[in-house]
């Protein structure tokens, strides 16, 4: 009899651990700290400057957890700055992987002056995204 109530037991435990056990797929709480990320730009826009640089919008790469975005600007046909204007952010665990990829993609891609960058582990979709982006921000760009 012992063992039936401590088997019972146990399973009792098992299965509510289970049950109360949050994914990161879950909506996060609010914090009070907001993210903002920009509305997405029109692809294939771009603009220039009195220096002669310009600024490229890619087209938006939607991904398995959301759009990616580009917008890069060249001048001399060198790219002096790259901005991710949209990227997944719908849950706690999007924001915190973004938080860390983006910046090193941007740095990556400021490095390499082109898309030949290596794709940033643990941020595999986003990196996917982003490449795709950014090569046609470059195509159109002339680069």
């Amino acid at each position: 009899m012992k063992r039936i109530v401590l088997w019972f037991m146990s399973t009792l435990t098992v299965v509510t651990l289970l049950f109360g056990y949050s994914t990161s797929t879950s909506p996060e709480p609010a914090t009070g700290a907001a993210t903002v990320v920009s509305a997405p730009a029109v692809p294939g826009t771009s603009t220039s400057d009195t220096a002669g640089a310009i600024t490229v919008t890619g087209p938006s790469a939607d991904t398995r957890w959301g759009p990616v975005q580009v917008q890069v600007t060249v001048a001399s046909g060198t790219i002096t700055d790259v901005t991710v204007v949209d990227y997944p952010t719908g849950n706690g665990k999007d924001r915190e992987i973004n938080e860390e990829a983006v910046p090193i993609l941007v740095q990556e891609t400021l490095d390499a002056q082109s898309a030949d960058i290596d794709m940033v582990s643990g941020a595999t979709v986003t990196s996917e995204g982003y490449l795709e982006s950014l090569q046609a921000a470059l195509d159109e760009a002339g680069l």
